[in-house]
């Protein structure tokens, strides 16, 4: 896998986070709504998961097994 498709990965985990921690900051800045916070929380860690870590571990399995395929030919 490119170094370079990895710190998109990055960059994109830090942007949803970075929202995240905004879009708290409005919702408590008035209120006390715990269920508001947790709805923010479960959303952004859902979209973190299916969005980031998701492809992720499919490319670097992809990469495992090209790898695997690369040392079967050299045996």
């Amino acid at each position: 896998m490119k170094k370079s498709k990895i710190g998109w990965y990055v960059i994109g985990s830090a942007i949803i986070w970075g929202l995240t921690g905004i879009l708290l900051s409005l919702q408590l800045r008035d209120t006390d709504c715990f269920d508001k916070i947790g709805l923010i929380f479960g959303s952004a860690t859902g979209i973190h998961l299916i969005l980031i870590w998701g492809p992720l571990a499919a490319q670097l399995k992809k990469k495992q097994e090209e790898n695997d395929a690369e040392v079967g030919k050299k045996e």
